[in-house]
């Protein structure tokens, strides 16, 4: 009998032995449906990961002929807004010294015309305190009617003018 107990003990120890390891078999089958189930989808976004980097890798040339072309454009009108501000410039220096010329014209006009005016009788001589003498105008802050009053005026030196200062004289006469 004792030798019927070592068995059926062993018998017992051995079958919870088994249920064990059915359990731990079971558990370790879940988690390992679990990884596959994972790892499933981890390749699934890995697939849209490449995907997305292949677009975006096809789309850096575009992006790049783009900002070449924008490059370019811009330096396009950098380089045209540099003549007109070139243009510009010449044209005021031009308009300045038509302008101071016109001045000193009138003013020298203006000096003539007080010279050759006949005095009155008992009239003090020209330059004394007694006679009245009219100020220089003021044309310095009003350029453009200076301008139009010396376009006017100088019609013999239209020939030399380019066609931009008869557009800028034209401008400014039609804006009086």
């Amino acid at each position: 009998m004792i030798a019927l107990d070592w068995k059926v003990v062993l018998d017992i120890i051995v079958s919870v032995l088994l249920i064990a390891t059915i359990g731990y078999a079971w558990m370790l089958n879940q988690r390992l449906s679990s990884l596959r189930k994972n790892r499933d989808d981890l390749a699934k976004t890995i697939a849209a990961f490449n995907e997305a980097t292949l677009r975006a890798e096809s789309s850096i040339p575009k992006l790049r002929k783009a900002a070449e072309e924008s490059g370019q454009t811009l330096q396009e009108r950098v380089e045209k807004a540099q003549s007109l501000r070139d243009d510009l410039a010449f044209m005021i220096e031009r308009a300045d010294t038509m302008a101071n010329r016109l001045e000193n014209a009138v003013r020298s006009a203006r000096t003539d015309g007080v010279k050759a005016a006949p005095e009155p009788r008992g009239a003090a001589p020209l330059g004394t305190a007694s006679t009245p003498t009219m100020p220089p105008p003021r044309m310095a802050g009003n350029r453009a009617a200076a301008i139009a009053a010396a376009a006017a005026a100088s019609d013999a030196d239209s020939d030399d003018r380019s066609e931009a200062e008869r557009e800028l004289l034209r401008a400014l006469q039609s804006m009086r």
